[in-house]
């Protein structure tokens, strides 16, 4: 088998995985209150960059993709690990609509299929 076939069969292993966490990042986004049209975009699963990476635990070869913008400057990752887990990081990179003087640098997600877990990640903006 080849990398390509192995990182092909991963992908289809994971994508019920995946786009149920990119579904959770794209809510928690919504949540957030953005006007209409300013919200960042949500990830889709199939429009990231998928490679194989090792686990440095146990050695084991995950599936890890990368999202990039039209500039591909990287946007997010999501990560499986060899427990069936997850963690995803979405960048957002505006300031919160609703609470002057914060920031969200990005949505995070992490879990296991029945229990994605979601969080935004905000700042202070310095006075």
């Amino acid at each position: 088998m080849t990398i390509n076939n192995e990182i092909a069969q991963q992908i289809d292993a994971k994508r019920a995985f995946g786009i149920a966490v990119c579904d959770k990042i794209a809510r928690s986004i919504a949540k957030l209150g953005f006007p209409e049209n300013t919200a960042p975009k949500p990830p889709h699963f199939d429009a990231a960059v998928f490679s194989l990476i090792t686990d440095p635990y146990n050695q084991s070869q995950n599936l890890a993709g990368f999202w990039y913008d039209a500039q591909q400057q990287r946007i997010g990752q999501i990560k499986f690990n060899s427990e069936n887990g997850v963690y995803a990081e979405f960048d957002v990179v505006q300031n919160h609509p609703s609470k002057p003087g914060v920031f969200i640098e990005a949505i995070n997600a992490w879990g296991q299929p029945d229990n994605i877990k979601v969080e935004a990640k905000l700042l202070d903006i310095p006075q």
